[in-house]
Order: structure tokens, then C-alpha cells, then sequence
């Protein structure tokens, strides 16, 4: 009876804080701000990140500042409905900062190849900062690979970047590296998945992740025939080893002449024909809004709290990445209307 209880108030909570997402004319009204002030002042006027972002000094903010803002508003959400829902609670949490740390990982290997360490410093609201298992100081004033190894001691991450050590005549291999990450962290997903009690919630949970990592996979094989005419081989190599789609499936894509051909078979899979009429700008775009669509229907319809709950969670990143492309966009002088085409919301 109570777990019933619990259920009906983390699904009505959940669909709440659904109801109060960002609208058509909130997205409208962003992209027609000028600069990082401007957007935070209206998100905080506007919008229901009123509350992180209360206090902020909108004069003097920066991109990093908002950002970290913005996903505070994740976290509360998040620990709110947590509460409640006991039955995925800790996961959810668990998987928040793996994703979280494996961001800054990536962040600062970018920097790295670059050459431009000094201007990496962790991005990580503190409420997660302070449970991450990496020494996030030392990351941000890491200028080698030894130093990053470092940093991660005594983690999972450790062992998994050593293989990818690199020498005086090779970068890391930043693909790989990400991979390998990824992999890492979906994994981490799926298995908490496995261990849920009802076979409807799991199979629903699966479907959701499976349906993202598909198109992940399916970008990914785009990506390298487009821009890198990369062979089977390392295509092959750099796929996560996850989604619905299977071994033949996703061989066909592999070896397909031309990023045409890739989408042709794409087209005849169960996937492709459930994903047939969303419009994308570009190979990634069909992944976010597919997930951007699927969540909006698990919040609306699940009959499970958790499904509404991770939907929600899951809605509320890709609506925090728009807000970044937008602010992104606007620092770079894009006009709106190149902007839009960088953003998983298409309902404008």
C-alpha cells in the first residue's frame, strides 16, 4: 500500500515538474537575447530556474557559471522525486555523477590534445562534486596524461584511460578514449536496469537507453564515413556495444558504400521505421530528439513511477543542452534562425 503511495506521488511530481518546462515562446524569447546576461536574467524572470539561479550576478556571469546553475535545478529535481521512488533512487543518483564525472574525464583529454590545459577547469555543480570519487583539483591543474592518471586514482576511470597512453608521436586517441568511457557508463545503466523487480518497468527503462544508443551508433557510423572515411575496422571498434539493433544490422551500416546507404538500412529496421518522420539537421540531432520524444510519451503515459521519473530526468539534460546551445550559438553571433537547427526542441 504505501510502496502504491509512493508511486502515484513520484509520478504526480514528475509530471509537475514536466508541466513546468521551458515552452515554444520561452525558447522564442531565449534566441532573441543577445548575450550570456540576457539569458540568464530572463531564465531567472521566466522560466522555472528562478530558483538556482537566484543571487546570480547576471553582469558578470559566463558560460560555465549559467551552466553549472542550470544543472542544480537537475540535482534538486532529481533528489526530489528520489525521495519517493527508493526503488532506483541511489542508481539514479549513482548514474548523475558518472555521467557527470566522465564529462569532466573528457573535458579535460580535449584539453590535452590541444595543448591548451590551462584553460580547462572542472565544471561540476558542487553537490556532485562533493561525492565524485576523482580529485577534481587536481584534473583542472593536470597538464599531462600522468597527471590526469593521477587524478583519477583509485577509480574505475584509472584503469580504463591506461590503456590509452600516448607517445611522442601520438595524441590520445580521443574516439577510443570516449568509447571506452561511455561503455563504462552504460553499462553501469543497464545493469541497474536488470535488477529492478517488475519485467514491464525494465523492459521500458531497456527500450528508452536502447533506442538512444541505437541512434548513438547510427550517428557514429555517419560521422566516420562522412568525415573521416574510416575503415570497418575502426568503425567497428568504436560503436557502443549496446541497443536493439543487431550484429547483422549493424555489420550492413559498417560496410555500406556511402552515408546514404547507411541511412537507407537504418530505414528498414524496427528503429528506423519508429524514427522515420523526425526531421535532423545532422546525424546526432536524431538521437537527442528521438530520446526528446520517447521521454515526453514515458511521462505522459507510463504506468511505472520510475519510467516517468528517469523520463523526466532524461527530458529535463536535453532541455539543459538546448539552453547551452542557445547561449553557445549567441556567444559565436549565430542568427536565431541557425541557432534553432542545433536544438533537440523542434516544436517552434
Amino acid at each position: 500500500m504505501l510502496s502504491h503511495l509512493s508511486s502515484n506521488v513520484v509520478s504526480a511530481k514528475a509530471r509537475a515538474m514536466y508541466g513546468r518546462r521551458l515552452t515554444a515562446q520561452n525558447y522564442q524569447e531565449m534566441l532573441n537575447c543577445k548575450n550570456v546576461t540576457e539569458i540568464a536574467r530572463y531564465l531567472a524572470t521566466n522560466t522555472d530556474y528562478d530558483k538556482v539561479l537566484a543571487g546570480i550576478n547576471d553582469r558578470e556571469v559566463h558560460r560555465g557559471q549559467l551552466e553549472n546553475r542550470l544543472k542544480q535545478k537537475l540535482l534538486a529535481d532529481s533528489a526530489a522525486l528520489c525521495r519517493y521512488e527508493i526503488s532506483i533512487s541511489d542508481a539514479l543518483a549513482a548514474y548523475l555523477l558518472q555521467r557527470s564525472e566522465v564529462d569532466q574525464i573528457l573535458n579535460a583529454l580535449l584539453h590535452l590534445n590541444a595543448d591548451r590545459t590551462k584553460e580547462y577547469f572542472f565544471s561540476m555543480p558542487a553537490t556532485l562534486a562533493v561525492h565524485s570519487r576523482i580529485d577534481l583539483v587536481r584534473l583542472s591543474g593536470a597538464d599531462n596524461f600522468d597527471s590526469i592518471i593521477a587524478a583519477l586514482a583509485h577509480t574505475p576511470y584509472q584503469m580504463l584511460l591506461e590503456s590509452f597512453r600516448p607517445t611522442y608521436d601520438n595524441p590520445i586517441d580521443f574516439t577510443a578514449a570516449e568509447n571506452a568511457l561511455n561503455t563504462y557508463l552504460y553499462s553501469q545503466l543497464y545493469e541497474t536496469i536488470e535488477h529492478l523487480r517488475y519485467k514491464g518497468m525494465k523492459q521500458d527503462l531497456r527500450q528508452i537507453v536502447d533506442l538512444y544508443l541505437d541512434l548513438n551508433n547510427f550517428a557514429r557510423i555517419l560521422r566516420f564515413k562522412t568525415y573521416f572515411q574510416a575503415g570497418p575496422d575502426y568503425i567497428r571498434s568504436n560503436l557502443l556495444p549496446f541497443g536493439s539493433l543487431n550484429k547483422d544490422q549493424i555489420e550492413k551500416m559498417i560496410q555500406a558504400r556511402d552515408a546514404g546507404e547507411v541511412r537507407t538500412l537504418l530505414a528498414q529496421t524496427r528503429i528506423g521505421k519508429k524514427t522515420s518522420k523526425i526531421e535532423y539537421n545532422f546525424a546526432d540531432q536524431l538521437a537527442e530528439r528521438a530520446l526528446y520524444n520517447v521521454c515526453r510519451r514515458g511521462v505522459h503515459f507510463s504506468v511505472y513511477a520510475s519510467v516517468v521519473m528517469l523520463s523526466y530526468i532524461f527530458y529535463l539534460q536535453i532541455e539543459l543542452m538546448d539552453i547551452i546551445n542557445i547561449v553557445e550559438g549567441i556567444r559565436y553571433h549565430l542568427p536565431p534562425e541557425e541557432i534553432k537547427k542545433l536544438l533537440a526542441f523542434s516544436d517552434f
